[in-house]
């Protein structure tokens, strides 16, 4: 048989059995092939298989010792002698994780004597500094070690909310109670809040969407609103027993006239066909901005939407520091952010079709339209125009849950 057809019979054996074997065992198979080769076996076994050379003596070596001494063999289940392999580094190098552990500890931060307070920690860093106090270390051993310390990649969490008010958690749960007594009665329940003002225009939007390899969209490098574009603020209302929201789509300025103005589309447009016998209405909504519990002007505007619906509303506000928990936030905004991830807005009709085609797993409906009218700010509300106003405060925190009834 000539070389080049032993060689690949060799190659066709060792494609069949590898899956099969062990390391301990390939060396050894190579090492009795090449045996049964005779003169310049190793060579051919070592060009079928890929193995080295020296990979194929050590099984021989192996074959040998197991022929002389048997009692010195390997237990089957084992691979390599007890101590065989290279040694892990914390092992040579004791002091290693303490080190590293020094570097990365953020108990230490603002210590002006640690090497890395005032620097990245990548694991190149890590890496560089370990070695300049003599561990011999790369950076992907640094990886390795810290993921075997528990450390991993993180960034900065957002949960503090500052001092919380004493009646924080009660207020919460006076506010569950108040939506689950609604929906009960069949009277609906929503949440009431303005998105984040977006600029219009060909600017970026964060998060990723597919394009060819190579082929971003490309966008403006700076943020600076565009004044023949402008910006939109969308102001939404989330119906807490349906899964449903309606956003305008403001223009001009977030206002509580502006807030009033979308809660009146709301029920024009999805809330009465669906409510036909609502009494009453109950909104919650943040302790600041333009329907903050302290706005005088959000009081009166609402005074005059009770009086066009006929219906008592009753407010309740999130104590302050907790608009995060208004459920509009995590059940409809973000879901709006998520559908619009890295497309630029590039006009006010992309933006209204954006949030109206965001759904959900949960059935998630939202309806959207631009509104055009402009809501001037500054308003001052006078003491007398406060008084007129029907407001009835509940017996628990009044500033924060309160009720506006329509005048006859």
């Amino acid at each position: 048989m000539s070389k080049a057809s032993t060689v690949e019979a060799e190659r066709t054996k060792y494609q069949l059995l590898q899956p099969l074997m062990t390391e301990r065992l390939r060396r050894q198979w190579a090492a009795c092939e090449a045996e049964s080769l005779g003169r310049g076996g190793v060579s051919l076994v070592a060009e079928a298989t890929g193995l080295s050379r020296t990979t194929i003596w050590a099984g021989r070596r192996e074959l040998r010792q197991r022929a002389h001494r048997p009692q010195d063999d390997l237990a089957p289940e084992r691979v390599r002698a007890p101590g065989g392999g290279r040694h892990r580094v914390e092992r040579d190098d004791p002091a290693l994780l303490t080190a590293l552990r020094t570097l990365v500890e953020s108990s230490t931060r603002g210590d002006p004597q640690l090497p890395l307070c005032w620097t990245s920690k990548s694991t190149r860093r890590l890496a560089e500094e370990l070695r300049g106090q003599g561990h011999a270390v790369s950076h992907q051993t640094v990886a390795a070690l810290l993921d075997a310390l528990g450390y991993s990649l993180q960034a900065n969490r957002k949960t503090k909310e500052g001092q919380d008010h004493p009646d924080r958690d009660a207020q919460l749960e006076y506010i569950n109670q108040q939506v689950r007594a609604f929906q009960e009665e069949g009277q609906p329940a929503v949440s009431v809040d303005a998105k984040k003002k977006e600029l219009i225009g060909d600017f970026r939007n964060p998060g990723r969407e597919w394009h060819r390899r190579g082929q971003p969209e490309e966008v403006r490098a700076k943020d600076f609103l565009d004044k023949q574009l402008g910006k939109v603020i969308p102001e939404g209302v989330y119906d807490l027993g349906r899964n449903e929201g309606w956003v305008s789509v403001g223009i001009d300025h977030d206002t509580a006239e502006f807030a009033a103005a979308s809660i009146r589309r709301w029920w024009q447009e999805m809330g009465s066909p669906v409510y036909p016998g609502a009494r009453r209405l109950l909104i919650t909504a943040d302790a600041g901005g333009s329907n903050g519990y302290r706005s005088r002007l959000w009081k009166v505007v609402l005074q005059g939407l009770a009086n066009d619906l006929g219906l008592r509303i009753s407010v309740c506000h999130f104590p302050p520091g907790t608009s995060k928990w208004n459920q509009i936030e995590h059940r409809m905004f973000c879901s709006i952010t998520k559908n619009w991830r890295g497309k630029p807005l590039y006009s006010r009709a992309i933006v209204v079709n954006l949030i109206g085609h965001t759904t959900t797993e949960t059935g998630l409906r939202i309806q959207a339209e631009l509104d055009t009218n402009d809501y001037r700010t500054g308003i001052k509300v006078s003491d007398q125009e406060l008084a007129a106003v029907r407001l009835e405060k509940a017996s628990f925190h009044g500033e924060w849950n309160y009720t506006i009834a329509p005048r006859e």
